[in-house]
């Protein structure tokens, strides 16, 4: 996996911890992705990599392709909030957006197009209630 590659993947999952994202590792198996103190340390001096059992675990999500009617009307309900400014979006209204993304586990980097995620579906959906 390439340096970028590794970063982009690093940045999208910090985001995600906090809303119970699940990883699925080479084996096939589905975990609750957790930091310890000790994943933490390791983050910051460069050398952290998301591995569970020598296999290579990539998150879950949902492409945004896959949004319901219900969830895309929230979805623009809250970007309608985003108001532009000529520095960038206001951070609260951004952040909101981004929360609710990362909540519904939604894919909004791209991460499954490269390979750096797996696409939730019907069969393979863990997040179903």
């Amino acid at each position: 996996m390439k340096q970028e590659d590794k970063e982009l993947l690093l940045k999208d999952l910090c985001g995600r911890l906090p809303y119970g994202v699940k990883v699925q590792d080479e084996l096939g198996r589905v975990n609750r992705l957790v930091i310890g103190n000790a994943d933490l340390i390791r983050l910051f001096y460069n050398d952290f990599s998301i591995y569970g059992e020598n296999a290579l675990s990539l998150p879950l999500l949902r492409p945004m392709s896959s949004m319901t009617e219900e969830e895309r009307k929230e979805y623009e309900l809250l970007a309608n909030r985003c108001i532009c400014t000529s520095a960038g979006f206001i951070h609260f209204e951004a952040q909101v957006l981004v929360d609710w993304l990362n909540t519904h586990h939604f894919d909004y980097r791209n991460l499954i197009e490269r390979g750096l995620a797996i696409e939730v579906t019907e069969e393979n959906n863990p997040y179903k209630d």
